[in-house]
C-alpha cells in the first residue's frame, strides 16, 4: 500500500461528489471536514465544512492501479501538479489533518463558539437589541452576557443566535 496520497481540484461544490466517485473506483479518498459554529438568525448550531474547498485527497488501492482515470472522474477538475508531476502529499501530512479533523469533530459548541468570555457582544434579536455587553460564560446551550442596565450590572442568558461579536 503506497504512502503517498495525490490531490484532486474538484468543480465548485463538488467534493462530496469526487469523493464518491473516486471511492467507487477503488481509490483511498479523503475529503477532511471540520466541525464549525453556525450562526443564523435566531439560532446556533455546530455544522460540518470542507476543510479544503474544492480539493480532495486519494491514493491507488494497490501498486497496479493507475491514476490515468482520475482526470476524467466525476467532480474532479484535474489532478493538482507541479510543472508535469503529481503533487505528491506524504502519509504523515494525511495523518495530521485527520489527527487535528478528529479533535476539532469531538468539541463542543462552547469550545468553538467565537463568544468567549470577556467578549464584547451586542444583542441583535430581542428588546435588547444594539445593547452591548461582556460575555461571561458560554454552554452549548445559551450565553451569559454581563449588561449595565440603569447603573447596575445585570447577567442575562440568552441564546447564541440573539447576540453578535462587536
Amino acid at each position: 500500500m503506497s504512502h503517498i496520497w495525490y490531490l484532486v481540484y474538484t468543480k465548485p461544490k463538488q467534493e462530496s461528489i469526487a469523493l464518491l466517485n473516486l471511492q467507487q473506483q477503488g481509490f483511498h479518498a479523503y475529503l477532511p471536514l471540520y466541525k464549525n459554529f453556525k450562526n443564523s438568525p435566531g439560532t446556533s448550531y455546530l455544522g460540518f465544512e470542507v476543510m479544503f474547498p474544492r480539493y480532495v485527497f486519494f491514493r491507488p488501492a494497490s501498486a497496479a492501479q493507475s491514476i490515468a482515470s482520475v482526470r476524467s472522474t466525476r467532480g474532479v477538475m484535474s489532478l493538482v501538479r507541479f510543472g508535469h508531476e503529481p503533487a505528491l502529499v506524504k502519509n504523515v501530512t494525511v495523518r495530521a489533518i485527520q489527527q487535528f479533523e478528529q479533535q476539532r469533530n469531538n468539541a463542543e459548541l462552547a469550545d468553538i463558539s467565537p463568544l468567549q468570555p470577556g467578549t464584547a457582544v451586542r444583542f441583535k434579536h430581542s428588546a435588547l437589541k444594539g445593547i452591548q455587553g461582556l460575555v461571561k460564560s458560554v454552554s452549548s446551550k445559551r450565553v451569559a452576557v454581563l449588561l449595565e442596565l440603569l447603573g447596575q450590572d445585570q447577567l442575562v442568558h440568552v441564546d447564541h443566535g440573539q447576540i453578535e461579536l462587536i
